[in-house]
């Protein structure tokens, strides 16, 4: 596997994993590669900078490897969610307590809340969850 620096027409800035560079350019050409923070298909390769490759242990390696897989699967995951639900900021738990008593048609939501705030739903039934700050931040 070989991680590339990506940026896209609109600036964004991003990571990719490929089997070579050879599989990026195609994978590239065809439309494959994609933003995720627009969408955009014009991928460019950022030039990277030296790279000193140093011995790990063969489990070490694949470590490293599966909790950068499984953080890009996270990041995904929670672009999708952001991308197909509504921002109602603050106004989460009166909302997410509307949607759950149908006051309102129910719709993908989220937003901010405080500890409180969410111990209130969760006592209530109404599920809800946390979004890892560090990664919330830096998606758009």
């Amino acid at each position: 596997m070989i991680v590339f620096n990506l940026s896209c027409n609109n600036s964004h800035t991003f990571e990719g994993w490929f089997a070579s560079l050879e599989v990026f350019q195609a994978q590239a050409a065809g439309g494959q590669v994609t933003c995720p923070h627009c969408n955009s298909a014009i991928i460019e390769k950022l030039p990277a900078g030296p790279h000193i490759r140093r011995s790990l242990p063969e489990k070490a390696a694949d470590a490293v490897v599966d909790k950068h897989a499984d953080e890009i699967k996270l990041r995904n995951i929670m672009e999708e969610l952001l991308r197909n639900s509504e921002n109602v900021g603050a106004r989460f738990p009166e909302e997410a307590r509307k949607i759950h008593y149908s006051e309102i048609p129910p719709r993908g939501i989220h937003g901010t809340a405080s500890a409180a705030e969410v111990l209130s739903l969760l006592e209530d039934d109404i599920a809800v969850f946390p979004l890892p700050r560090v990664l919330r931040n830096d998606i758009h």
